[in-house]
């Protein structure tokens, strides 16, 4: 994992300079490369993605923890995930009021998500009470 780990970073870095020296002479082909390098980073995310839920979902499962439960988990990580690359392509591209803006939609957004976890936990305390 360490040398995909250092894979990823110089690509994360050759792109960023790309990125820095486009800029200086058209600013769309700069936005272009700093998209195109947020795609091939999430594609190897979600190379190591399915391992990952696998081994997650039989740890739930020996621990006797719903799937829903993980489903949530997947879904939160997803909603941070494209809210924090969605808000730093706006903040690079001079947009910090819809980069914020992304980010109120993001938290909300994980609000709504953890609605059936909030209410199976009242729903477990009513019954301890």
């Amino acid at each position: 994992m360490v040398d995909r780990s250092l894979i990823t970073a110089v690509f994360c870095v050759s792109a960023a300079i790309l990125a820095v020296l486009l800029r200086q002479h058209c600013r769309e082909q700069s936005m272009m490369i700093a998209l195109a390098a947020c795609a091939g980073v999430v594609g190897s995310f979600l190379a190591i993605l399915s391992p990952m839920a696998s081994e997650l979902r039989d740890i739930f499962n020996n621990a006797g923890i719903s799937d829903s439960y993980l489903n949530l988990i997947f879904k939160a990580t997803a909603v941070c995930l494209i809210t924090q690359i969605t808000a730093e392509l706006c903040r690079d591209s001079g947009e910090s009021a819809i980069a914020s803006a992304a980010e109120i939609w993001g938290r909300g957004a994980i609000a709504y998500i953890s609605l059936p976890l909030i209410r199976s936990l009242l729903e477990q305390i009513a019954e301890i009470i």
